[in-house]
């Protein structure tokens, strides 16, 4: 069954994170989604509590994980060939060291937002 990462396009560190995913994780079937340009998807998801304001989503079927959950599954099936794939799979493929620093990568992205003049949720008014 195929992966669909949704991620904020707008943020440099979750667009190279997903671009690296996409080319060089050796996750077959991997859809990469810029969740900033598709409005529908993001309120689908949001109807259903996952709000991409908190974080990236991944879907599989029926199965969805977010934020940090999202990042520990997708780090856990990964065979990285990039170097900084490597590093950050070793990093978040446990799930508590996942919850325990993605707070850090939410800050990060909400300051590279701000520094760009975008709010760090694409729906807010």
């Amino acid at each position: 069954m195929a992966l669909t990462l949704v991620f904020d396009g707008a943020c440099p560190f979750c667009r190279q994170f997903a671009l690296r995913s996409e080319l060089k994780a050796g996750i077959s079937d991997l859809h990469i989604i810029d969740g900033r340009q598709e409005h529908e998807l993001r309120r689908r998801l949001s109807q259903r509590g996952f709000n991409l304001a908190d974080g990236a989503v991944l879907l599989e079927g029926e199965q969805v994980w977010h934020g940090s959950a999202a990042i520990a599954e997708i780090s856990r099936r990964m065979k990285p060939s990039d170097p900084l794939l490597k590093l950050l799979q070793a990093v978040f493929h446990d799930r508590q060291r996942a919850a325990f620093a993605y707070p850090a990568l939410l800050l990060a992205r909400r300051l590279a937002l701000l520094i760009q003049g975008l709010r760090p949720d694409p729906d807010a008014l």
